[in-house]
């Protein structure tokens, strides 16, 4: 039976376009934006602080951040509660 192992992206920001060859060895590159010079790379889960420190080594590695994505709420009920988002006059008419 096949299955899922879980994942998170790393945004790397590079100097230079040639380490991007070398990202290779440490995860899947989903993206390369050549002209803002970011690779987006996805790890397994329980591989990315590990990662992130390797990938933060090499030479033209100018920062590694880690994606916040799976650490969101999707459905953004919490937001009612901690007060971020409320309500207005408008939003009672409806």
């Amino acid at each position: 039976m096949f299955e899922l192992t879980p994942r998170r992206s790393l945004i790397v920001y590079v100097n230079g376009n040639r380490v991007i060859r070398a990202l290779r060895h440490y995860g899947q590159i989903d993206y390369i934006s050549r002209r803002m010079h970011y690779v987006v790379l996805y790890v397994n889960q329980e591989d990315v602080e590990k990662m992130s420190e390797k990938i933060g080594q090499l030479r033209a590695v100018r920062k590694v951040e880690v994606s916040a994505r799976p650490d969101l709420d999707p459905t953004l009920a919490d937001l009612e509660l901690t007060g971020v988002y409320q309500l207005h006059d408008e939003d009672d008419k409806k």
